[in-house]
């Protein structure tokens, strides 16, 4: 059976069609983040060590680090600066760094800089996976030497130098490629994992067929690992959670076994909760004294102010659960299972009572 091994100095995440369905936390990632792009071109690594915490919080096994900065201040003092290639190997080593300081889930190196991809080879304990190489002719070149230096698993995508193929089959040919240089590097196909491209469904009806399809015909004919970009599927469209929480158990039904995405449900901010208060309070609603934030934003159904599991982590853990991944349902039980009050943790257990499983 497939088994792809990702680690850390002590933490082992592992990829298989018999195991719980990996999670890889996308959030570190400064594109499309201006704030967080800010940050780093200053040298604040604060909000990136708290998006590693609420993730893993939140249920990622994996936690992906991209280093696609755009420092524009520092273009304008230095020439340099406007070169990936020059900026992103320091970026993503002290981006590795910071991470490793606050917690030990396994990492995924992501990023299109060769230079800044052995960066974060040689700066992540244990046994990372490396996000990417594609079908490219130049990039296999690149990429599979470091994959077999540093021996570690790749995330391969479905795309090769005629570009992103609407065609299924042009898809598999892609990975099949991939899969047949990668063992002429000596790289076993369990440590290949192979992204299909997920298409918007808004722009292509077949879209979530194609992927199911693609994913079996990988796990079956190539006997490889899987992952996607999980949100591509609902891009562009409204009640985008909807639509991730079908396609993700649909899409692990189908042979998937991992997907890099935002496990995080973002907490509720001032602004759009002072609107929620102003329209409670011009429909005549009087609240308790003294309620707070969070309570009321329970007693409306309106999110929380904390960052916490995402819809698509319940739909996942469901998931597991359905295909007999998540023994007795104990993961599930322990995510649906009310946090103890406080004073609560220490009792119930004079007179020798045996300990309750979870």
């Amino acid at each position: 059976m497939t088994r792809t091994v990702i680690e850390s100095n002590s933490k082992t995440a592992i990829m298989g069609f018999d195991e719980p369905f990996c999670v890889i936390g996308e959030r570190i990632n400064p594109t499309g983040r201006k704030i967080l792009n800010a940050e780093l071109e200053v040298g604040d690594f604060s909000r990136v060590q708290a998006d590693a915490l609420a993730q893993v919080a939140a249920g990622a096994t994996v936690l992906d680090i991209n280093s696609g900065a755009v420092f524009s201040n520092k273009m304008a003092e230095d020439p340099r600066y406007a070169d990936n290639n020059f900026v992103e190997p320091d970026l993503m080593r002290q981006l590795v760094e910071k991470v490793q300081e606050v917690t030990d889930c396994p990492l995924c190196i992501d990023s299109s800089v060769p230079g800044a991809l052995e960066a974060g080879l040689e700066a992540a304990k244990g046994r990372p996976l490396l996000n990417s190489v594609t079908g490219e002719e130049e990039r296999l070149e690149i990429v599979l030497p470091l994959v077999k230096k540093y021996n570690v698993p790749v995330v391969a995508i479905s795309n090769d130098d005629t570009g992103i193929s609407e065609d299924p089959d042009v898809r598999f040919a892609v990975a099949k490629k991939i899969v047949e240089r990668a063992a002429d590097f000596g790289i076993p196909a369990h440590d290949i994992v192979v992204d299909p491209l997920v298409m918007p469904i808004g722009a292509m009806g077949t879209a979530g067929l194609q992927v199911f399809t693609l994913v079996r015909r990988l796990r079956d004919e190539l006997g490889v690992n899987t992952t996607c970009g999980a949100s591509n599927i609902s891009f562009g469209l409204p009640n985008r959670h909807g639509i991730n929480n079908a396609f993700l158990p649909m899409a692990m039904g189908a042979g998937m076994t991992s997907a890099i995405m935002n496990p995080i449900a973002l907490p509720v901010g001032p602004k759009k909760l002072a609107e929620k208060k102003a329209e409670v309070a011009a429909a005549g609603i009087v609240l308790p004294e003294g309620m707070d934030d969070e309570a009321f934003c329970k007693m409306f159904g309106f999110g929380s102010t904390k960052a916490l599991a995402g819809k698509e982590m319940e739909a996942i853990r469901a998931a597991n659960f359905l295909t007999n991944n998540d023994d007795g349902g104990a993961e599930w039980i322990r995510f649906n299972k009310p946090p103890a009050a406080a004073g609560e943790g220490g009792r119930g257990r004079r007179g020798g009572g045996r300990r309750r499983r979870a």
